[in-house]
């Protein structure tokens, strides 16, 4: 096959370090996979991405942090040695031997595969706040963990509005939670774990939401929760969150069935939202990388399919912890996400079966449809809201545009007849895909990258076809999975071979013919121009 030698293929990659084990995320699963795998003679990387800086928060990656961080998470020290001692098993891992960085995210995973050949091998982008670079490995273990899904209603985008992993994170692992009395949206196992946990951090639970007849929960946190004094609002979702710079209040009202108001609104002063709704496993590098990603209920929504020793279908790839999937059991026990972690080294090792892990390979379904539970949310909180709002925020994208697939406003396009139309009245139609969604409305295209609105678009067009979930495909995740400064990009190294033909990528000499002169099928390969005229000076705005 031949080569394009003007393209990137076949070049010298420049990986800075190698590693017999990269494990990407230090919850419970990741840490104890690289444990494990330091104790067993292997060399260990183990990185994670918090703390977070302050910067990063406030871009909302790679939680919905809604601005609800105080200024404790501008102390870089204090937010380290808070990680470090929230979580006793780092100490394991620096006795052990791991080589432990925090503050180090994995932006992209590459490996050989159907449309890559000339990889040395699997290469880990990694980024901190100075630089960037490669790391090789033999073995890749992805403990991303979970990210919570959006829930739009008018008012959702005043600080204080935020995900319920984010305001857990907060909270209780850093100390640095902004909001004292919250409203807490959603009562599934996660949301009461999370409504007990913040009240023993502190927090205030002034109310927890539920649009469904009845939680949907464990009874005995249900039971737990009101025994303290939580007030839960069954058939009921918030209309709206009041407040000035950020929210004072929100006026919460009863539904029907349908997700349609009914009675009187009321008021419930609180200083913050917590939308806990739903958690979804955070499978960006997995799904980029091209490994199988299908929609499980039973793990929680789009989630790697993994074997009995949690290997991908790429066969160095494993995932571990909440990003393999997410069940009742799973939210209350830690161990069963560190046996994760304990049975994919052992997978590497060829010793998986020492490993007494069964119970773990069968998650416990929740007592209710996950698909219906979502998208009764999402019509009764943004289909029936009480005006219109943007769902995605970052691109200020309304449910309406979406639907509809109208354009980016800035591009001036009038609006069809369609124009007016109520949200209900276009529910009729078959699926889009949600990549047609992004790339004809740009929503999801933000600095959050979709974060936010990624579930909901999907819940909005599963409502306009009348199909569950799983009938919507997984949008599409590209690398970089985490927003990189062309600062830092610019420092990853490459060879005088890839860096020789950079002029025709990024100077195109076709931007200086005609089109009568281009050829119909235009490639740097058989554009015979010369770098002279590439490098010829440009007027106008240069």
């Amino acid at each position: 096959m031949k080569i394009d030698e003007k393209s990137v293929a076949g070049k010298e990659l420049i990986v800075q370090e190698q590693t017999q084990l990269l494990v990407v995320g230090a919850g419970p699963a990741g840490l104890s996979a690289a444990i494990e795998g330091a104790r067993r003679g292997l060399s260990v990387v183990l990185i994670d991405e918090n703390p977070i800086p302050f910067q990063t928060m406030g871009d909302e990656v790679p939680l919905h942090y809604g601005q609800g961080m105080s200024g404790v998470a501008r102390n870089r020290n204090a937010m380290i040695e808070a990680f470090v001692t929230s979580e006793p098993l780092i100490q394991a891992a620096f006795e052990a031997g791991v080589d432990v960085r925090l503050g180090t995210a994995c932006w992209g995973l590459y490996a050989n595969g159907p449309g890559v050949h000339w990889l040395p091998g699997t290469v880990a982008g990694l980024v901190d706040e100075e630089r960037g670079w490669l790391i090789g490995a033999e073995h890749v273990i992805v403990a991303a963990g979970r990210r919570d899904i959006g829930l739009g209603f008018p008012g959702w985008e005043k600080p204080s509005v935020m995900g319920v992993t984010a305001a857990i994170t907060l909270a209780t692992r850093f100390g640095a939670l902004n909001p004292r009395r919250v409203v807490i949206l959603g009562t599934s196992a996660e949301a009461l774990t999370a409504a007990v946990a913040l009240r023993d951090a502190g927090i205030e639970v002034a109310a927890i939401m539920e649009q469904a007849a009845e939680p949907v929960g464990p009874a005995h946190l249900v039971t737990q929760l009101r025994s303290a004094g939580c007030e839960f609002y069954t058939r009921h979702v918030v209309r709206e969150a009041l407040g000035q710079g950020s929210v004072e209040g929100v006026l919460i009202s009863a539904v029907d069935k349908t997700g349609r108001a009914v009675g009187e609104e009321r008021r419930v002063d609180c200083d913050g939202v917590v939308l806990a709704v739903g958690v979804t496993p955070v499978v960006d590098l997995l799904a980029a990388l091209g490994c199988h990603i299908v929609f499980q209920p039973e793990r929680g929504g789009y989630a790697p399919v993994v074997d009995e020793g949690q290997r991908t279908s790429v066969h160095n790839i494993f995932a571990v912890g909440d990003c393999a999937g997410i069940w009742p059991a799973k939210s209350l026990d830690r161990s069963i996400a560190a046996g994760e972690g304990l049975r994919a080294v052992g997978t590497i090792l060829g010793d998986a079966k020492n490993y007494e892990l069964a119970e773990v390979l069968e998650p416990d379904r929740p007592a209710y449809d996950m698909s219906t539970y979502r998208m009764a949310w999402v019509r009764a909180s943004v289909i029936e809201a009480r005006g219109e709002f943007h769902v995605c925020q970052c691109e200020e994208v309304t449910a309406q545009e979406i639907l509809e697939l109208r354009p980016p406003r800035y591009l001036g396009c009038q609006a069809d007849g369609r124009k007016g139309r109520s949200l209900s009245s276009l529910l009729d139609k078959a699926p889009q895909n949600p990549d047609q969604v992004k790339r004809l409305t740009r929503a999801g295209m933000g600095p959050c990258q979709g974060r936010r609105c990624r579930e909901q678009i999907a819940a909005l067009l599963a409502l306009q076809a009348t199909v569950p979930l799983a009938a919507i495909p997984l949008a599409g995740y590209r690398a970089p999975v985490r927003p990189l400064p062309l600062a830092i990009a610019s420092q990853l190294q490459e060879s005088a071979d890839q860096a020789r033909h950079w002029e025709l990528w990024f100077g195109i000499p076709s931007q200086w013919q005609s089109a009568c002169e281009v050829p119909e099928f235009y490639t740097v390969a058989a554009n015979e121009a010369t770098v002279a005229a590439v490098s010829g000076t440009r007027g106008g705005n240069d």
